[in-house]
């Protein structure tokens, strides 16, 4: 069901149709060229410890939102707020607030006009409690937009891409803010090359295109589902899914005068994971983890670790079955003590995906394994609080008939 699901909102996109098919994780992958990587961890998933899962809410599609893509960024108060890529009375999404007792209010319907339509991306918050993100389509030339939505509720279009080779177009990842107020981003597609490209935009929407992908070897191609992460001296790191030595995606960092340098470049095959998405995370030694969501050794994708010299190991290999999930799209989060968290896409009992902690031993236990009546199909970046709460959203299921999706939180 997932995957037709995926094919039918999707349909009107190429690109996006290509993408799907990419990560289309329950389907047989490619067979890919083995080469050797550094070190390859297999543990084996423990059973699931004790946790009190919620439904926060449940989309009902329009006029509310329906298919959250991406995760949700939480307030000091505990609300919620994100995107949905379909719902409202023009099927172009929505930006959402979630409190903490479930209530949910739409905050801006999309037109997918000038305005922007089919936000993929999450959300990022300023201290005045505005919000920042991307939208696929739309905008003064159907490429996408960067926008912000205030606390009343009004939208602003920062910056219209405009496609070709000097801009970008086809936005899909969230938004990273420096302390002042600029963004910074990437884009499916266009740039020099057709491969996307890394952005800048001010708060007052002048863009600057800091990076446009060549593909080949030497750098990446077409960043998808993904967002940048942003170091303390405002260097920038991120993956893309194509491009590197095999063309399964690279790790990369982009320095602030604009040199890219790839740290990693994904093999593929049994040894290494392939199609990388999602937000690197980085620990206080600077090296950088995520996931893939394919190739390894059970062709599900792997949790990858890569240090600052470029590095990598693999600390874990999804079998695909009830024990451990299958095929992270997300990436993962990391906790005071180095355990990682994250949520798979599909895998588990049901094969609704699940949601997993990795211990700093490679140990993987589940956390919660999707039915389809809680949810299904979870493809947003998780986050935690400070009590280790764990939050997120799913693409599909819930209990309103139609799946349009949900809303959850996973207290230990």
């Amino acid at each position: 069901m997932a995957g037709a699901y995926r094919e039918a909102i999707m349909s009107d996109s190429v690109q996006r149709r290509d993408w799907i098919s990419g990560i289309r994780l329950r389907a047989a992958g490619a067979a890919l060229t083995l080469v050797v990587v550094l070190v390859v961890g297999v543990v084996a998933g423990q059973s699931s410890q004790a946790q009190t899962f919620t439904v926060l809410y449940n989309f009902t599609g329009a006029p509310d939102g329906a298919s959250p893509f991406a995760g949700v960024t939480r307030d000091a108060a505990g609300n919620l707020y994100g995107t949905t890529y379909t719902g409202a009375s023009s099927g172009y999404g929505v930006v959402f607030k979630v409190g903490k007792s479930g209530t949910e209010s739409v905050l801006y319907s999309f037109n997918g006009g000038t305005d922007g339509g089919s936000p993929v991306g999450g959300l990022v918050r300023d201290t005045a409690g505005n919000l920042y993100g991307t939208a696929e389509y739309g905008g003064s030339s159907g490429n996408g937009v960067v926008f912000k939505v205030d606390k009343s509720g009004a939208e602003t279009v920062l910056h219209s891409f405009s496609g070709g080779t000097a801009d970008g177009c086809s936005p899909d990842g969230g938004l990273v803010r420096d302390k002042a107020g600029n963004l910074y981003g990437t884009t499916m597609g266009c740039g020099v090359s057709g491969n996307g490209i890394v952005f800048k935009v001010t708060k007052r929407g002048a863009e600057k295109l800091l990076h446009s992908f060549a593909g080949g070897k030497a750098d990446g191609a077409n960043p998808l589902y993904t967002s940048l992460l942003m170091d303390m001296k405002g260097n920038l790191y991120g993956v893309t899914s194509q491009g590197g030595s095999q063309n399964s995606g690279v790790v990369y960092k982009l320095s602030q005068s604009g040199k890219l340098t790839v740290l990693h470049s994904f093999a593929g095959g049994t040894t290494d994971g392939c199609s990388a998405h999602g937000t690197p995370a980085m620990d206080k030694a600077g090296n950088l983890y995520g996931t893939t969501s394919r190739c390894g050794s059970g062709n599900h994708g792997i949790v990858w670790k890569v240090s600052k010299k470029g590095a990598e190991t693999v600390l874990f290999n999804f079998t695909g079955g009830s024990s451990d999930g299958a095929n992270p799209i997300a990436g993962v989060v990391l906790d005071a003590q180095g355990n990682f968290y994250g949520n798979t896409q599909a895998g588990g009992a049901s094969d609704d995906g699940t949601v997993f902690e990795l211990s700093t031993k490679g140990v993987l236990t589940l956390l919660h394994t999707f039915d389809g009546s809680d949810g299904a199909t979870p493809y947003g970046r998780i986050i935690r609080d400070a009590k280790g709460n764990v939050y997120g959203t799913t693409l599909e299921g819930g209990n309103v008939m139609g799946s349009y999706g949900t809303v959850w939180k996973l207290t230990p």
